[in-house]
């Protein structure tokens, strides 16, 4: 059987993955299923993927079904900037308007919930789908929200990531390495093992060469935006999975429950080896 990794499309995972493309022959027992953090996250959920750096709320939807790698995250150093609300008003006046929301991340939707809510007691009308001029503030995540970024329609924006970080005081998870436990198996171990392994040292490289790794992702998965804003971009990301990050997500969990956005606040579990 192959290990089904659900493989993310986004500047944002080209650390990850980067090592693997043109080299997919080097790992035969490895299938890769490129898809937006929501669709990982329904495929980890019905079984169809065993793994992904997916949304993290994934987690704590099906409560015992997965652990999580123990020292891998997506995370930032304070801003993400890929992660965005992007308004025709200040934020403190998204009362009663409408917000736009990607369909593409959960994790993002329920941390603007979160935010707007208990932090800023604000309650807008929302609905999912493509921003429509009509829209007062749409939610935008991945390339496309560092493409927003660029074209400068909104008169404000937020950085999801800096929200939280100013309001919890520690950098927020947007995504985990998550794994189903029907991994776990011995005719799939080694393998999970070994691509775990294989996809730090990916990581490592990145940060070794960006601009070298950084070709090889986009001759694949070409982004409109200028070579100089992508390199920057990942000088606010951090793909540690510290002490702080975990008692981050705990946080986050622990305020989505409260919110009645996951049934109930899962213990973090993670694999052991």
């Amino acid at each position: 059987m192959a290990l089904r990794v659900g493989r993310i499309p986004f500047l944002v995972c080209a650390p990850f993955f980067h090592d693997f493309l043109g080299r997919e022959s080097e790992f035969a027992d490895v299938e890769f299923v490129d898809g937006a953090p929501s669709a990982h996250c329904a495929g980890l959920k019905d079984g169809s993927i065993h793994l992904s750096p997916a949304s993290s709320i994934t987690f704590a939807q099906k409560p015992g079904a997965f652990v999580l790698a123990p020292d891998i995250c997506t995370s930032c150093s304070f801003e993400v900037r890929s992660v965005k609300l992007f308004a025709k008003y200040p934020i403190e006046e998204l009362n009663g308007k409408l917000v736009r929301l990607t369909a593409q991340s959960m994790t993002s939707v329920n941390l603007l919930k979160i935010l707007l809510q208990e932090r800023f007691c604000l309650e807008p009308q929302y609905r999912v789908g493509a921003y429509e001029p009509t829209d007062d503030a749409c939610l935008l995540i991945g390339d496309q929200a560092l493409e927003e970024n660029e074209r400068h329609r909104f008169a404000y924006s937020y950085d999801l990531g800096t929200l939280w970080q100013d309001w919890q005081h520690v950098p927020f998870v947007f995504g985990a390495w998550i794994v189903s436990k029907e991994t776990l198996k011995p005719d799939l171990e080694q393998t999970l093992k070994d691509y775990l392994q294989a996809t730090r040292e990916s990581v490592e490289r990145f940060r070794r060469d960006p601009s070298t790794c950084l070709s090889r992702w986009l001759d694949r998965y070409p982004v409109a935006l200028p070579r100089s804003i992508i390199e920057n971009y990942y000088s606010s990301l951090d793909y540690r999975f510290t002490d702080d990050r975990k008692r981050s997500l705990s946080l986050f969990f622990e305020h989505a429950a409260a919110l009645g956005l996951i049934e109930r606040v899962p213990a973090l579990e993670f694999l052991s080896f």
